[in-house]
Order: C-alpha cells, then sequence, then structure tokens
C-alpha cells in the first residue's frame, strides 16, 4: 500500500520542470488543451487585460484530469492491480474514476454526504464506487484509510502528491505557452495542488510573473497559513465553493511559501456574483470554486491594489485566470 509521505518543508524538493514536461508528454493524448477566452466586458470591469484559461472545459470538467491521469498513468502494473483509492468532494474523484478506467482498475472515492449530487452521479458515471462519509476532513480521511487497509488499492492523494502537483502544473503551463507575457497568473486554492502547480507551471517558463492564490473567506487556511508562517487547517466549511473546502498540506505549503505572492480572500457574495457574470459576459458555466479566482479582480481598485509593475508599454496589466471547474447543479443555481 501507499500512503502520502510526511516531508520536511525545509528540505522538500517540489517537482522539477523536467518532471512537469513529462508529466505533459504523459497526459496530452489523454486530455483537452483547453482554451483560452477573453472578455471585453470583464476588462473594462477590471482595468485589466485578463486571458482565461477555460479548465471547466476540460475531460471530467475540472483540471483535475491532469494531476490524476499523471498519477495513475505513472504506476507500475503491481500498483494499479489492486485498484485506486481517493478522498474528493466531486472533482478530484470524478477524474480518479476516468483515469483509473483509463488503466482498466476500479476506484474508490470517498466523499462527504453534502457532496454536490451532479458530481456524484459523474462519479459513478466513470465507474467509481462511492463511499460517503461525514462532511469533515478527519471523517474523510479516517474512512479512506480504512478503505485502503481493506482493499490494498494504491492511494493517490487529491493533492499531497508530487505526481498531482506536476499534472496540475500543466495547466498554467499551457496558459504560458500560448500567452506569454502575463504580469500574473490567477487561481484558486484549497488543498494547494493547483495553486502550487500554477507557481510551478507559470514561473518554469516566465520566472518573474507574479501568482495570487485566491480562496472563500469562510474556507481561509491557507491565507491564515502564509499570515502566520505555520500550517494551518479547518475540519470543515460550509463555504458555497464546494471544490475548496480541504487546507493544505506539508508540501503544497512549503510550494506556496516559497513561491505564491499573497493569498486573495472573497465572500460567498462575490462568488455568487462573479459566476452570474461570466454567465452572462461569457456564455460559459463556471462552478463557484473558479468564480472564486475571478472574483478579486472585480471590485474597483483591487487591480491597482496588487502593486504589479507597470508594464514598459504603458498598456493594462495582462492576467491570466485560471477557470478550475465547470461542474454546476444547475437545479440548485444560488442566484433567482
Amino acid at each position: 500500500m501507499h500512503t502520502a509521505p510526511s516531508i520536511e518543508a525545509a528540505s522538500y524538493q517540489p517537482p522539477t520542470w523536467e518532471a512537469i514536461l513529462a508529466a505533459h508528454a504523459r497526459i496530452a493524448p489523454r486530455i483537452h488543451r483547453t482554451p483560452i477566452l477573453t472578455s471585453i466586458s470583464l476588462n473594462a470591469m477590471s482595468g485589466a487585460q485578463l486571458f482565461f484559461k477555460c479548465e471547466n472545459l476540460q475531460k471530467t470538467g475540472s483540471f483535475k484530469i491532469r494531476g490524476a491521469s499523471n498519477a495513475i498513468l505513472s504506476l507500475t502494473e503491481s500498483e494499479a492491480a489492486r485498484g485506486i483509492v481517493t478522498q474528493s468532494s466531486g472533482n478530484h474523484g470524478a477524474a480518479v474514476a476516468c483515469a483509473a478506467a483509463w488503466r482498466g482498475v476500479p476506484a474508490w472515492i470517498v466523499m462527504p454526504n453534502n457532496a454536490s449530487a451532479v458530481k456524484a452521479k459523474a462519479i459513478e458515471g466513470y465507474g467509481g464506487k462511492i463511499v460517503f462519509c461525514d462532511p469533515t476532513v478527519t471523517a474523510r480521511k479516517a474512512t479512506c484509510d480504512r478503505l485502503q487497509a481493506e482493499t490494498g488499492a494504491h492511494l493517490v492523494h487529491p493533492y499531497d502528491d508530487d505526481r498531482i502537483i506536476a499534472g496540475q502544473a500543466t495547466a498554467a503551463k499551457e496558459l504560458l505557452e500560448e500567452i506569454g507575457d502575463l504580469d500574473a497568473v490567477f487561481a484558486p486554492v484549497s488543498g494547494g495542488g493547483l495553486l502550487s502547480g500554477t507557481c510551478l507551471g507559470a514561473k518554469g517558463i516566465r520566472a518573474e510573473v507574479h501568482v495570487f492564490g485566491c480562496e472563500p473567506a469562510r474556507a481561509d487556511d491557507a491565507y491564515r497559513s502564509l499570515a502566520s508562517g505555520t500550517l494551518q487547517s479547518q475540519d470543515s466549511s460550509d463555504t458555497i465553493a464546494d471544490g475548496l473546502r480541504a487546507s493544505l498540506a506539508p508540501r503544497t505549503f512549503a510550494i506556496l511559501r516559497r513561491h505564491v505572492d499573497r493569498i486573495l480572500l472573497v465572500t460567498e457574495e462575490e462568488i455568487i456574483s462573479a459566476a452570474r457574470l461570466v454567465w452572462e459576459r461569457m456564455k460559459i458555466i463556471i462552478e463557484p470554486s473558479s468564480a472564486v479566482a475571478i472574483a478579486p479582480l472585480l471590485n474597483p481598485g483591487a487591480v491597482a491594489s496588487l502593486n504589479l509593475p507597470k508594464r514598459p508599454d504603458g498598456t493594462a496589466p495582462r492576467l491570466g485566470v485560471i477557470f478550475s471547474g465547470g461542474n454546476v447543479d444547475l437545479s440548485a443555481l444560488p442566484w433567482k
């Protein structure tokens, strides 16, 4: 059996650029190279030039397939033989179920019993076997540990895994390959796999690019962790951004401490407003967790408060925003 190892943050060496390149080569035949969209309306509202990496249009509906497929396709035959086990609020579970099906092995997904019905249905559609638990970090881990002990399945952690981080880094890598002169990139943060990967993938191409994490104020452990310099956690949260209710892990915290510029907090009202605005102006559906990445840029003066260096040509800042997913329960949209 495999468990995510504990690490010493000071000595931890994150995935190298070579590991990210290898991950991209491994998963590219299986996933979409998602489009980068723009919006004149949102540019005007933010006072910036915005470039949206649309992982809401990715296979399984989120960026999670990048990390999950890299991790699962990397396994040896003996490692994969007993199947895969993981814990997830939904998107990682769907990605693991999908990638496990590609390998022809079973996948057990531990989900909180308040998880989105749409996400649970997607996991089952990919062949995943769901085991529900109480909606706390402690319960999720305990149930996952029990399943792993019972089945001998290989653990693919949602974010505390270098193979996951390297896979998630490919989204920012693609963004910077196409829009090379970005001043900053914005991504949501929960367990930190996407944001850690964004730091490594973006800075691997443009070392001077700034990276900002975006987080619900109701699930602010990353903000508190970076502010205090010690890893903070929260056992549960009721934020509408259901994909952002996890806490950082030692390896993701170590990467963010070295590379992220700041964590920006947003309210529930700002998340809902941003999701609706994207739907109205861009005609695409993003889930609340995705909206967290654009919400901080829509308030008056928000971009100026980031204190980004002035562009030599005097134009507005060029900002990349990663829309992490689009798995929304359309029967329970939070607006009338």
